[in-house]
């Protein structure tokens, strides 16, 4: 556990949040700040900063595991869903500590980015 990280403190219970998943390796609530009606985050238990921090793939295998589980119990297993992990300063990531974004309860379109390399239609 990182003494200064927010999701540490959300996973120890130093901070409330709304569980939504929990096992020994990982840990799920709900988004403060949610982009989709359905919006939680997957994270570790143990502290590691981004996806090029080391994480074994036992943890990594695991948690893509868990995410149905997630979309099961938040109601976005059959309609469909959105998992993201953002690695470092370009992603716009804003807590470090790895995490899978899990979103769903609309139809999303595509992606789109500042400066999209895609052609405007």
């Amino acid at each position: 556990m990182a003494d200064d990280c927010l999701f540490c403190k959300l996973i120890s219970g130093e901070i409330p949040t709304n569980k939504v998943y929990e096992d020994d390796i990982c840990f799920a609530f709900d988004d403060i700040e949610p982009e989709a009606p359905v919006h939680t985050l997957l994270v570790p238990k143990k502290h590691y900063d981004d996806l090029c921090d080391g994480i074994p793939a036992e943890v990594l295998g695991h948690m893509l595991s868990v995410v149905p589980k997630v979309a099961e119990i938040k109601g976005v297993r059959e309609s469909g869903f959105r998992t993201v992990m953002n690695t470092g300063p370009d992603s716009a990531a804003t807590v470090k500590h790895f995490h899978i974004h899990i979103l769903g309860g609309v139809k999303m379109g595509r992606f789109t980015f500042e400066n999209s390399q895609r052609t405007q239609e």
